[in-house]
């Protein structure tokens, strides 16, 4: 009788998946088996389990290491991308206890759901074949889909959840379908063996099936990465779930569809690069165009950042329509510095809100400035670093896309980006005027900033300043990353 041989598997890829999956299971059942009101420790246990994740990812740096039949990779560039997952982890879950406690939704499930969003957002990153990314995509989105729609009492919330759920769903169709028709074009679904088979057509932009395949994919991406025209669902998703998930949701999941979608563009599809860097060139434009001009008519504070975020994606859709290294790089960059200014921004929504969120509007940041200097202070450095002014985390990111741009030619694109830049300005400085230059409506009395609210905006100022005035240190790691795919 012949014997079953097991293939051996090397686990190396992906241990901080596994790490953070057992890690959130056993999260699980302590929440069941030590009972009460109080959950901060299991966000002090999510916290220092990010940290131990962010070690073993970072142990993955040099050369790539592939695994599962080459269904996932451990490479520079996921690497990169697992560190943006995991600082926009940690950051929210030291954001999500004061505010969750103040809202009575602390429930013991919040903190294991951000942990598999990340495991999600991981394997999109690390993905080397189609079915692996629609994997990561799903275990990401569910946990998403319960996140927004967490604070159950909350009817915005539910709506939140529920639109995201719906719009989430059929925009998988998408995704999904197009993997399928790209499978029929080419006869597989790994993604070196996808570029082997396109190159070896004779003119593959007339293949209707993979043309199809590919329109599709970025239609599925565009809508994780809040493109328009695929961004209806971001204002009232945003608005509605808890800011802490808001905050999240904003950093995390649209990097992990740049990931995702840059890995199959740029290596599977390289000899359609001039059929769909047109497609992003117009997708570009319209985001930024789009999530600029709606954010200058925003009174509420989170729908404004949510139609900012919308236009910080179509920035980053600018380096992706340049398809250089330098555009890539930018986007890695971007998508890093993103995550530190726009979570220490929700931050300090977070500490000036009141229980049910009433102090939801730009108006209600005046007087800031003389009642908390110090939580002002921080909020301008998030907002500057946003508008992309020197010496900002936030301009330099700006600079290498639009550069990427130039370098490719698209020296429109790089102006429509300058321009709608320069307008964002207004509906940032916005916000500080009211917090100078406004009297004091409030007194802030209901304003503590706890430890680990003090830490995230710590860390969100440095990854906010410190990039902006040193640049190279994380530049190099960008530019090693986009090596390798």
């Amino acid at each position: 009788m012949d014997m079953i041989t097991i293939p051996a598997v090397n686990l190396s890829p992906i241990l901080p998946e596994i790490f953070l999956s057992v890690l959130a299971m056993a999260l699980l059942l302590i929440n069941v088996f030590v009972p009460g009101k109080q959950k901060s420790y299991l966000g002090y246990i999510s916290f220092i389990g990010v940290v131990v994740a962010g070690v073993l990812a970072c142990a993955g740096w040099g050369t790539p290491v592939e695994s599962f039949s080459g269904s996932v990779i451990q490479d520079n560039f996921a690497t990169f991308f697992k560190i943006i997952f995991l600082v926009s982890a940690g950051l929210v879950i030291l954001i999500a206890d004061q505010y969750m406690e103040r809202e009575e939704c602390n429930h013991g499930e919040l903190y294991p759901l951000i942990l598999f969003t990340v495991v999600g957002m991981m394997l999109m990153a690390a993905g080397t074949d189609l079915m692996t990314i629609f994997l990561g995509l799903e275990v990401m989105s569910v946990s998403l889909y319960v996140l927004a729609g967490f604070n159950r009492a909350n009817l915005k919330s539910n709506e939140a959840g529920l639109k995201y759920f719906l719009l989430g769903a059929f925009s998988t169709g998408f995704l999904l379908y197009g993997m399928a028709l790209t499978y029929g074009a080419t006869g597989t679904t790994r993604i070196a063996k996808i570029a082997t088979a396109v190159g070896q057509m004779s003119v593959p932009s007339t293949n209707i099936m993979l043309v199809a395949g590919m329109l599709l994919m970025l239609t599925g991406f565009a809508f994780k990465m809040a493109a328009a025209p695929f961004h209806m669902w971001t204002p009232d998703v945003y608005e509605g779930a808890p800011t802490p998930m808001t905050a999240f949701m904003s950093a995390g999941p649209k990097a992990a569809g740049f990931a995702a979608a840059l890995r199959v563009f740029l290596v599977a599809l390289p000899t359609l690069q001039v059929e769909w860097s047109q497609v992003l060139w117009v997708l570009a434009v319209l985001t930024m165009t789009i999530g600029n001009i709606t954010a200058l008519r925003q009174d509420n504070i989170k729908r404004m950042l949510a139609y900012s975020s919308i236009a910080h994606a179509g920035y980053a859709l600018v380096g992706f329509a340049a398809g250089n290294s330098t555009g890539t790089a930018g986007i890695l960059f971007y998508m890093l510095s993103y995550a530190f200014m726009n979570i220490g921004a929700f931050a300090v929504i977070i500490l000036i809100g009141k229980k049910g969120e009433t102090n939801g509007n730009v108006m209600d940041f005046a007087g800031l400035g003389f009642r908390h200097p110090v939580l002002a202070v921080a909020m301008s450095v998030f907002l500057f670093s946003l508008a992309g002014m020197p010496p900002t985390a936030g301009f330099i990111g700006k600079f290498y896309l639009f550069s990427g741009a130039v370098q490719k030619g698209y020296v429109g694109l790089a102006i429509i980006g300058v321009l709608n830049s320069a307008a964002s300005v207004y509906y940032y400085l916005r916000v500080m005027v009211y917090m100078y230059m406004k009297e004091p409506t409030e007194d802030f009395e209901w304003t503590q900033v706890s430890a680990p609210i003090a830490l995230s905006l710590l860390i969100s100022v440095a990854g906010s300043l410190i990039p902006g005035i040193v640049p190279s240190f994380i530049l190099q790691y960008a530019e090693q990353a986009i090596k390798l795919i």
